[in-house]
């Protein structure tokens, strides 16, 4: 099995024992030592996920809530039994709260379709952000083309801020839900989710709240906040890609439609007519991601054991470090410098497309991410197309800052 979680004291925080943890951190590409630079995109897998995905399959996988045989009963309790490690993560009240979905995505299209599908009407308003993800502006506008609704989006400031007072003003009686990310993953802006939400439920208006990033980088207390829904997804979160979590409150999980029908989401079914499961059942058809599943809640203990309070510490003196490194070179230009920040930045070099720089970093084994990162409206709202972006996860070191800013020395000399 995995080597023991690390020590979670700060002051005692032994990143080179986490990355110990991760396999895939000790590869070379292109002959250089891998820098890892692209968490926000898909972070990498301690061996305590991989060693929990390898024995569900190699000793404890069977299809579940069907089998009266051993095996499928183990797979089944180990399934359920990460309903309520998720459930303690996040601090829902209850496990049928918790639906296992393929992904964030997958979380908002649910609820996008079978709320919006059912509460919304000509003339009403979804308020988003301009932060946006695209999975959180799409399956909104998908909804709103069916009922005749219309999508909003509450703007930010040239450094990327999140504007309250502008987003409260944008609030009328025309708004019938607000879907916000909790961290930007293009620039890392965090948004006061908290504010938000008591701000949104003054007027009666749930709110659904993408938590990618902020689950990864900040965590979440569903029941502190008071969210209608959260949303995220286990790969960004070092588990599987495949598996992620709606959350949602009971009252409205039970009034929504089933999302998809099929296998395990029934009560009854004839020609006739069918009956549903109880929740979270009844949002989860089909034979789902058993062994991601159970990755996910290896995942869950191994963020719990270091803590998001070390966490966010080390991110943040990584995220310091870099911007300290960057603003050190005359021709980097930082886009998004929100007050408040996930370990993201996002740059552009002067003379140079994000995406030469991407693969001149990419010789010297250095992973980052450029484009417009599936936030096009953001993009747009600085005029540009796309940017380089470094994205920090706990794994990572000063050194490997050092090692970005060294690279684009080498991208700088290419294009002098």
């Amino acid at each position: 099995m995995a080597s023991p979680a690390p020590t979670p004291a700060n002051d005692a925080f032994d990143v080179a024992r986490v990355r110990a943890d991760f396999p895939i951190l000790s590869q070379t590409v292109h002959g250089k030592p891998l820098v890892f630079l692209d968490s926000a995109a898909s972070a990498q897998k301690p061996r305590a996920v991989i060693d929990a995905v390898r024995h569900c399959y190699e000793a404890e996988y069977a299809n579940i809530h069907r089998g009266v045989y051993a095996l499928s009963e183990t797979a089944t309790r180990n399934y359920e039994g990460t309903r309520e490690k998720v459930r303690a993560f996040i601090n829902a009240r209850n496990t049928k709260e918790i639906v296992f979905v393929r992904g964030a995505t997958e979380g908002i299209n649910l609820v996008a379709s079978s709320w919006g599908g059912a509460n919304l009407k000509p003339g009403d308003e979804i308020l988003v952000t301009a932060l946006e993800h695209h999975s959180n502006i799409v399956p909104w506008q998908i909804v709103a083309e069916k009922t005749g609704a219309m999508v909003r989006a509450a703007p930010t400031d040239e450094t990327g801020e999140f504007l309250f007072d502008r987003f409260a003003d944008m609030l009328t009686p025309r708004t019938k839900i607000v879907a916000v990310t909790h961290a930007s993953n293009a620039i890392g802006t965090v948004v006061p989710v908290k504010e938000v939400v008591a701000a949104a439920h003054a007027r009666g208006i749930p709110v659904l709240l993408d938590g990618c990033q902020g689950i990864v980088h900040r965590g979440i207390d569903v029941q502190d906040v008071d969210c209608d829904f959260y949303v995220f997804s286990a790969h960004k979160l070092y588990g599987p890609s495949g598996i992620g979590v709606l959350y949602g409150k009971a009252d409205l999980l039970d009034a929504m439609a089933p999302y998809q029908g099929g296998g395990d989401m029934i009560e009854t079914v004839s020609i006739a007519k069918s009956t549903f499961a109880a929740l979270p059942h009844k949002f989860e058809a089909g034979t789902p991601n058993i062994a991601g599943t159970v990755g996910m809640g290896a995942a869950l203990d191994y963020v719990a054991a270091i803590g998001h309070d070390t966490i966010l510490a080390h991110e943040n003196d990584l995220l310091d470090y870099a911007l300290e490194r960057l603003r050190g070179l005359n021709d980097i230009q930082l886009i998004g410098t929100a007050r408040v920040r996930a370990s993201i930045v996002s740059f552009l070099i002067d003379g140079v497309h994000p995406h030469d720089a991407g693969t001149i970093l990419d010789q010297a084994g250095i992973a980052v991410r450029v484009g417009h990162h599936c936030a096009q409206p953001l993009m747009d709202h600085f005029d540009i197309a796309g940017t380089v972006r470094a994205s920090f996860a706990v794994y990572n070191t000063r050194a490997d800052v050092d090692a970005l800013v060294d690279g684009l020395h080498d991208v700088r000399k290419l294009f002098a």
